[in-house]
């Protein structure tokens, strides 16, 4: 088994390609790696080993499943497009412990699969290569979905990597840091060159591990409110806590009564978004919630 010529070289991924004629589509933003060794790292950060299940999400070729089913006990991966699915059972043939679903994972009863696919109580992972143009939808549905999965070790753009690993007073600290965070230790375990990357994409890439979270690191009253807190305190990053959310709650709260609840939350309403830590957001965002509505 370990003997065949891995998929994710340049000569065997151009090879399999021109048999199928395979062309890319650039809509489904598919960009396939021919580095074996850097598929061995991620599978290795990822703590993949004989009894893990794997969660694969757009195996392509099946570069990087090749290197799972090598280590995992089971692996199942979605694949959105149809035309792939031929090559994936000639591809990964010589493994007995992978399955190949055709669905779009975005719309995919992810918590079903698992219950039909993998032990209970085994230790799950999901491990992935993400097409760049849906990564934020895609790891998004995984966090508030609640998986039962250990954690979450994925290929994407090196910026979005970076936004979702970043610390408050960062200039790529966001609402998509703390909606991560919430759910998750965030942190970035590699970075990767785009020419390991066949068709080369425009951007660098970096392997971002999330470590799901029994509970999140805050309480919050109402986790929906919490989130819309933070976004309009994101509005305009160069405006302060003040301005951005008398904007986004006009006709809710005025400003005095704004001024009062940062003030009660021990938070200086000309600070701007990106200083405050999670903590601070929930004492705010749950403040604010109390408030009674103003007719």
């Amino acid at each position: 088994m370990s003997n065949q010529k891995a998929i994710a070289t340049p000569t065997r991924t151009k090879e399999i390609l021109n048999q199928y004629g395979f062309s890319f589509k650039k809509s489904l933003g598919q960009n396939f790696l021919i580095d074996a060794n850097i598929l061995e790292n991620i599978v290795q950060h990822a703590g993949v080993d004989d009894h893990s299940g794997a969660i694969e999400i757009g195996p392509g070729i099946g570069a990087l499943t090749e290197q799972l089913a090598r280590h995992a006990d089971r692996v199942v991966a979605f694949e959105i497009d149809q035309r792939l699915v031929p090559i994936l059972e000639e591809t990964l043939s010589p493994y007995e412990n992978v399955t190949i679903i055709n669905n779009d994972i975005l719309k995919a009863d992810v918590n079903k699969v698992i219950r039909t696919q993998f032990e209970p109580g085994q230790s799950l992972k999901i491990v992935a290569n993400l097409p760049y143009y849906i990564t934020t939808p895609i790891l998004m549905k995984l966090l508030m979905e609640r998986l039962p999965v250990e954690n979450i070790t994925v290929m994407i753009q090196k910026e979005v990597a970076d936004r979702m690993a970043a610390s408050p007073n960062t200039k790529s600290y966001g609402s998509l840091s703390i909606a991560v965070q919430y759910y998750t230790e965030a942190k970035v375990v590699m970075n990767v060159p785009k020419t390991v990357f066949m068709p080369q994409p425009n951007v660098d890439s970096s392997v971002l591990q999330l470590t799901l979270r029994d509970t999140p690191p805050v309480q919050v009253t109402d986790e929906e409110f919490f989130f819309t807190v933070v976004q309009a305190t994101f509005g305009q990053r160069r405006k302060t806590l003040m301005n951005n959310l008398s904007r986004h709650f006009k006709g809710k709260f005025d400003k005095e009564q704004l001024r009062y609840k940062l003030t009660a939350s021990a938070i200086d309403p000309s600070r701007r978004g990106e200083s405050l830590t999670m903590e601070e957001f929930a004492t705010l965002a749950n403040l604010l919630y109390e408030e009674p509505e103003t007719n």
